[in-house]
């Protein structure tokens, strides 16, 4: 069994190091500057120490940004965060690409290049110097600040029902109430609450597409999703490939949307399908809760982690015992879910806001595999090796849903409910996938259009949300909330361009459920033998050792839509 784990010892920096004040950080990286790379084995010794001196900031910036989100009250924890934000990242950012150069020009990098994984993050290394603008760090650092008062501004957000306040993430489980009248009321207090700083939203979301754009410009790109694609170090395919993604999720995904509506109209028996019938159980059940609490929560999961493979369960006691979960939804929480990875301990954190529903279950075990991506890494020669792209890292998290659900009897003991909630899972794939695109096709428009207006913003995003929802909905009366709808999407604010991920991944995570349906054995390794190889080979070359292609063409995403449709035709 896995033990409380304690960082491995430090050997450039001082054991007993924090980070304090720059003056205290600046040294190792000037030492890490002149230092004589006179051979292979010196070069390799100096990427260990760059990794190390890496790690430990990484993990305090981590910290400070936990503790935030876990507490958007406090005052202190803020400046904390901002303080590390503006006064010790920009100065990083100068020394950084300086080591970076340093490490390009030396000639022994041909030979490392060889290597596995060295030639990976020396791709990402020349990527990151191609792109280095000095005097992008402060508007850079101005973004970051900017894009964190939505965890703010959305963590301040509650409504009261029947003389109780709720977060919205609260209020929301009552829109899984049979009585319809209760749902309406609760669904437009909800929206409404959310208009209330509608206007606020959008003046951020008009000042972060300003600076983005800036930044790009900057680095000689012609807008920021371009700029961002080689930021983000995505080698393996293009703006064209979301493009046919976006087209593949129309004609093959869409279409399972108006069947589940018109199938969820016609068992509620109503003359119109409203945005608070979606959530309900048709057939007038109460909603699921598969666990009480968090302590609840996180004992079940650790059993069925457990009955996955006790090495997975081992992680989730881990954490528990380290006091690295928080997933209980309160007041001054910021909204959402992370997994993160905390690069020294090797012992991430997982943050959530669960009430009792399906959707939190889900949570839990997503995120739980982006943990179990970072054990399986976290004994990695260095910090770039553990450093997966998003498409691999989603791919750790939306495989552990599917390769989950043979043993969600943990959550449900009664058989029907059992069923139930393993089918409303699937359906939440499919309609996933085009909220996924919708979004992603979105950003697309938003930064080719960086000068647009407010109005052409709204009216763009009424079409592409029309084009990927449901013919069945009736909107009316709802059209200002259906404008800004998108603005509870956190990625839109804070982690730009990091949405298409999950739809590729969750491509991929029904391809490795196949293989585990029809073997289980093998299914579940060709998954850990994927996610043991952290970012040393390409992505699909990744997805090539779980036994499943990269590929998000019309034919395979039918092909896999098709499996998920018959797994759906089992449970009925």
């Amino acid at each position: 069994m896995i033990q409380e784990i304690k960082p491995a010892p430090r050997h450039f920096l001082d054991q007993g190091f924090t980070v304090k004040e720059w003056s205290q950080i600046e040294p190792y990286f000037q030492q890490l500057l002149v230092r004589n790379l006179d051979s292979v084995e010196a070069l390799k010794q100096w990427f260990k120490d760059r990794s190390e001196l890496e790690s430990v900031l990484s993990e305090d910036m981590a910290w400070r940004y936990i503790r935030m989100t876990c507490d958007t009250t406090d005052d202190k924890i803020r400046e904390a965060f901002e303080f590390f934000v503006s006064e010790i990242e920009p100065k990083i950012a100068p020394l950084a690409n300086e080591l970076n150069k340093k490490a390009l020009e030396s000639p022994h990098l041909g030979a490392l290049r060889k290597e596995i994984g060295y030639d990976i993050m020396i791709r990402s290394m020349e990527k990151d110097f191609k792109n280095f603008r000095e005097k992008n760090i402060p508007i850079q650092t101005e973004i970051q600040k900017e894009s964190q008062r939505f965890g703010a501004i959305s963590g301040a957000m509650s409504v009261t029902i029947a003389g109780k306040e709720f977060t919205l993430q609260q209020a929301a489980v009552l829109l899984q109430e049979t009585d319809r009248a209760k749902r309406e009321k609760v669904y437009r207090q909800i929206a409404d609450r959310r208009l209330q700083d509608k206007d606020t939203l959008n003046e951020l979301y008009t000042k972060l597409i300003q600076l983005r754009h800036q930044v790009a410009v900057n680095a000689d790109y012609e807008n920021f999703r371009d700029y961002m694609f080689s930021a983000m170090g995505r080698f393996d395919y293009s703006p064209t490939d979301c493009f046919d993604f976006h087209i593949s999720v129309e004609v093959e995904v869409v279409p399972f949307l108006h069947e589940f509506a018109q199938r969820r109209k016609e068992t509620l028996g109503v003359d119109a399908l409203r945005p608070w019938d979606k959530a309900v159980d048709p057939e007038g059940k109460q909603p699921l809760k598969p666990f009480d609490g968090g302590k609840d929560l996180t004992s079940k999961t650790i059993e069925c982690f457990n009955r996955l493979d006790p090495f997975l369960g081992d992680c989730l006691k881990t954490m528990e015992k380290m006091g690295h979960l928080d997933l209980e939804s309160r007041k001054g929480k910021a909204p959402g879910g992370y997994n993160y990875p905390l690069a020294e301990t090797g012992v991430p954190f997982i943050f959530m806001n669960a009430t009792s529903t399906v959707r939190d279950m889900v949570t839990i075990l997503h995120e739980g595999g982006h943990a179990v991506h970072s054990f399986l890494t976290r004994d990695m020669e260095l910090n770039d090796f553990k450093n997966t792209p998003s498409e691999v890292a989603e791919l750790a998290s939306m495989s552990m849903e599917l390769l989950s659900m043979d043993h969600w009897d943990v959550y449900f003991s009664n058989p029907e409910e059992l069923k139930r909630a393993k089918k409303e899972h699937l359906e939440q794939i499919i309609e996933t996938l085009p909220w996924v695109a919708a979004i992603d096709k979105f950003q697309h428009w938003i930064y080719e259009n960086p000068e647009h207006g407010l109005h052409e913003r709204l009216f763009i995003w009424n079409e592409i949300h029309d084009a990927f929802s449901d013919e069945v909905t009736d909107w009316s009366g709802l059209e200002e909330q259906k404008k800004h709808v998108w603005q509870k999407q956190l990625h839109l604010f804070e982690v730009p361009f990091y949405y298409i991920e999950y739809g590729m991944a969750q491509l991929g995570a029904i391809a490795v459920w196949k293989n585990f349906k029809e073997d289980p054995k093998k299914g579940l390794e060709g998954y850990m033998n994927a996610l043991k190889l952290g970012y040393t080979r390409s992505i699909p070359e990744v997805y090539a050792a779980a036994n499943i292609k990269f590929d998000f063409s019309r034919e395979y995403i039918k092909e896999l839509m098709d499996f998920v449709k018959q797994e759906l035709d089992a449970l009925n």
